[in-house]
């Protein structure tokens, strides 16, 4: 199991990435083979200093750093040079099993759907967040971001994705779906959701329980909670801002301290062909730690045969 990692991505690169390889390493029997990409004047130090095994990393010299406002697209095709493009290019040519950044997000996007492609079927890959429910368990919640207008069957692939996802890595069986709404009725909501309704009805392949309102996106009503990315983004944010605020007021709360990001790492891109993670800018070194274990699991679990395994099947 090899395990790309850009180096130079994030507010507090490279040395926030080597504390979260070293804290990974810290708690990990048999870790994965990391091979790192980035400046190796900045990253070798940082290597030396805390003691990283030279066996079970490899740093692979860039020369270039795609910026965090930078234009995706563009940076990309000027920077082939840089930690994120040699990053997909080790990935795409099967020298990693997974590729993990804290960068550039939309380089990171760009450079999933274009150097990795989505799988077969899929219309459009997505991005998740897990959402940690009243009663100690955890929901997914897709899309939050890069969809912000979706067509009915989007969501409802989004649906089939997030259900293997939430089978595969967080371990429920027969994950229930729900449909984000404004009312609980069959033919609530605005056009679209009247539209998807049926879709995730009539869907074998999942587990449809109905809608879902925005009140119980936190209670134990799905698993799985499906809707287009203005709306998912939205309660993404609202819902880092609780940790924000009661962290910022000094309110301690172990449900509370569950809205942290860094204790789930970074975020998939679901429906691509290869585990692509992207990080928040902010992330430190247990959120890398957490990175680089879901892309241990994602490749663990082979959950991208069975997500293309499941496309294939609909296509028949």
């Amino acid at each position: 199991m090899i395990i790309g990692l850009d180096m130079m991505g994030g507010d507090f690169a490279p040395r926030a990435a080597v504390e979260g390889i070293h804290l990974y390493f810290s708690e990990t029997t048999s870790p994965a083979t990391l091979l790192l990409t980035g400046d190796e004047a900045q990253i070798n130090p940082l290597l030396q200093e805390f003691n990283i095994p030279a066996d079970k990393v490899k740093v692979v010299h860039t020369t270039q750093v795609i910026d965090m406002h930078e234009h995706p697209t563009k940076a990309l095709k000027e920077k082939q040079q840089s930690s994120i493009a040699v990053g997909f290019h080790l990935l795409a040519t099967g020298k990693s099993d997974a590729f993990i950044s804290a960068g550039n997000t939309g380089a990171m996007l760009v450079g999933a759907m274009y150097s990795i492609k989505a799988i077969e079927g899929v219309q459009r890959p997505t991005i998740s967040t897990l959402l940690p429910k009243d009663n100690g368990k955890t929901g997914i919640l897709l899309d939050v971001g890069i969809n912000a207008d979706c067509k009915p069957e989007h969501l409802n692939q989004f649906a089939i994705l997030g259900s293997l996802y939430a089978q595969h890595i967080l371990g429920i069986d027969k994950p229930r779906v729900g449909l984000v709404n404004i009312g609980e009725e069959e033919g609530k909501g605005n056009i679209l959701a009247q539209s998807t309704y049926p879709l995730l009805k009539e869907n074998t392949a999942i587990n449809f329980t109905g809608n879902v309102e925005g009140r119980d996106i936190f209670l134990d009503k799905a698993d799985v909670m499906v809707c287009e990315g203005f709306t998912g983004n939205v309660i993404l944010k609202l819902a880092e801002s609780f940790y924000e605020i009661t962290h910022g007021k000094g309110i301690q709360h172990e449900y509370l301290d569950r809205f942290n990001f860094e204790n789930y790492g970074g975020t998939p891109v679901l429906g691509v062909a290869k585990p692509v993670i992207i990080g928040h800018g902010i992330s430190h070194a247990k959120a890398f730690s957490n990175m680089i274990r879901l892309a241990e699991k994602m490749i663990a679990s082979d959950l991208l045969s069975k997500m293309k395994a499941s496309f294939e099947s609909k296509e028949q």
